[in-house]
C-alpha cells in the first residue's frame, strides 16, 4: 500500500478529508521512516500536541459526565483512558496498525514496537485533526473512539508506573511529572535510551529502556521506589511512602 492509499484509508476512518495532507501523512509516519529528514516529517511533534489536546478533551468530558467523582477519582479515570495500552488498543481496533509507515530499522521490533507506534499515532492523529479542522473535529474523534471505554471500572485496572507517579504528583503538587531523554547508546537498530523523571524541574527518578517510552516508564518506577510507593528489594529497610514535599526536603542537594 503506497502513502496515497494509506492516507485515503485513514481519512475514511477519521471521517475527514485533510486540506493539509502533510499533517495526516506525518501523523502516520514513524520516525524510523524519515531518518535524516526534518522532525515534522514524522508523528513526533503532532504526538506532543495531540497528547495535550486529548487530555483536555477527556478531562472536560469526565468532569461533566461524573459530577459525583472527586479529584482523585477523576484523575485515576483519566489516566486509565489515556494510557498507552488503551490508546494502542483503540488504534488497533480502528485498523490504524496496517497504515503506519515504518523504516527498515524498526520493522524487526515486533509487537512491542507496534504497540508504542499505535499509541503515538493515535495522539498524532488528534493533533492533526485539531490543526486541520479545529477543536470540535478532534473532540468528535476522541469521543467516538474513547467514549465507549469510559466506565468507572476501567480505573480499577492495574496502573502503569507513569500513571501511578502522575497520581502522586497531581495529589501532592497539582502538576504532572515531566520526562526528559538525557542519553542514547547502542546501535541504531537496537538503541538504549536514558531518561529522567522531573517534578517542578527537579529530578526524582532515572531509568533506561529499549524505547523512549520504556525509559520513561523505568524512570517513573525509580521515582516511585525513591518515594516509598514501591518496595526496593535491595534495601535493608522498607521506605514509608512520603509526599513530594517531604522528599524534596530530604534531598535538597540533588538536581
Amino acid at each position: 500500500m503506497n502513502l496515497h492509499q494509506r492516507i485515503a484509508v485513514i481519512e475514511e476512518i477519521l471521517g475527514h478529508h485533510f486540506l493539509n495532507q502533510r499533517l495526516i501523512s506525518s501523523a502516520i509516519t514513524h520516525p524510523s521512516a524519515v531518518e535524516g529528514h526534518p522532525v515534522s516529517d514524522s508523528y513526533e511533534r503532532l504526538e506532543f500536541l495531540g497528547d495535550s489536546i486529548m487530555g483536555a478533551i477527556v478531562a472536560t468530558d469526565l468532569f461533566e459526565r461524573f459530577p459525583q467523582m472527586d479529584e482523585g477519582e477523576l484523575t485515576r479515570l483519566k489516566i486509565s483512558l489515556v494510557s498507552g495500552p488503551m490508546l494502542s488498543e483503540v488504534a488497533e481496533d480502528l485498523g490504524i496498525g496496517e497504515l503506519v509507515v515504518f523504516g527498515g530499522s524498526e520493522r524487526g521490533t515486533g509487537a512491542r514496537g507496534m504497540r508504542s507506534a499505535l499509541e503515538n499515532v493515535y495522539e498524532a492523529v488528534v493533533g492533526a485533526l485539531y490543526l486541520d479542522a479545529g477543536y470540535e473535529k478532534a473532540h468528535d474523534f476522541v469521543r467516538r473512539t474513547l467514549g465507549p471505554h469510559i466506565t468507572p471500572e476501567i480505573a480499577e485496572r492495574p496502573i502503569s508506573p507513569k500513571s501511578r507517579l502522575q497520581e502522586v504528583t497531581q495529589r501532592d503538587l497539582h502538576e504532572a511529572p515531566e520526562y526528559k531523554i538525557v542519553g542514547q547508546s547502542g546501535p541504531d537498530h537496537q538503541p538504549t535510551f536514558n531518561a529522567v523523571a522531573l517534578v517542578s524541574g527537579r529530578r526524582i527518578g532515572r531509568g533506561c529502556g529499549g524505547s523512549k517510552k520504556d525509559a520513561e516508564s523505568a524512570a517513573a518506577q525509580d521515582a516511585l521506589v525513591r518515594l516509598g510507593y514501591i518496595e526496593d528489594a535491595t534495601a535493608p529497610n522498607p521506605i514509608a511512602p512520603m509526599t513530594l514535599s517531604h522528599y524534596f526536603a530530604q534531598h535538597q542537594e540533588e538536581d
